[in-house]
């Protein structure tokens, strides 16, 4: 195959636009997303309950983080290739702003939704079975979201722009 053969189907499989690779390309960018956001909301509801805030705050300072973290993954790949802060800003922006807000209010509705869950210690299996469960139902129910995005252009196809 010529270069410009591999470089089509390069950009196909990014885009999702190639026979099978669309879940799996969603499913990686999903699981891209997902890292930064645990990362943020475990860190934020760890630090809401060990410093006793109560659940409206914790719930917010791990959004705040949730997208920072995800926000700043993102940023660290954009800028390894020499892209300028400003425009690697928007690159997330434009990459993981709706995966993150679909990941969180998925994660805070588990976490709201179970019973005790907020109010359990960090020693507290409650705590982190519901914080895991809500990860792993925000992959799987994001997925199909990034999916759409991506299959359009959108979402994290925009960083694969960057590689």
């Amino acid at each position: 195959m010529d270069h410009a053969t591999l470089e089509h189907q390069h950009q196909q499989q990014h885009t999702g636009h190639s026979a099978g690779g669309t879940w799996r390309t969603a499913a990686q960018a999903t699981l891209h997303c997902l890292t930064g956001c645990a990362v943020g909301e475990v860190l934020g509801m760890v630090v809401g309950t060990a410093a006793g805030l109560h659940n409206g705050a914790t719930l917010a300072v791990s959004v705040v983080l949730a997208f920072v973290f995800g926000y700043a993954l993102t940023m660290r790949g954009v800028l390894r290739a020499q892209v300028p802060l400003r425009q690697a800003v928007r690159i997330a922006l434009a990459a993981d702003t709706v995966s993150i807000a679909v990941m969180e209010l998925i994660d805070n509705t588990v976490m709201v939704g179970v019973p005790g869950a907020m109010d359990a210690g960090l020693s507290d299996l409650l705590f982190w079975g519901s914080l895991a469960s809500s990860l792993v139902l925000a992959f799987v129910l994001t997925t199909p979201v990034n999916r759409w995005l991506i299959a359009r252009g959108r979402g994290h196809a925009v960083v694969h722009a960057h590689h």
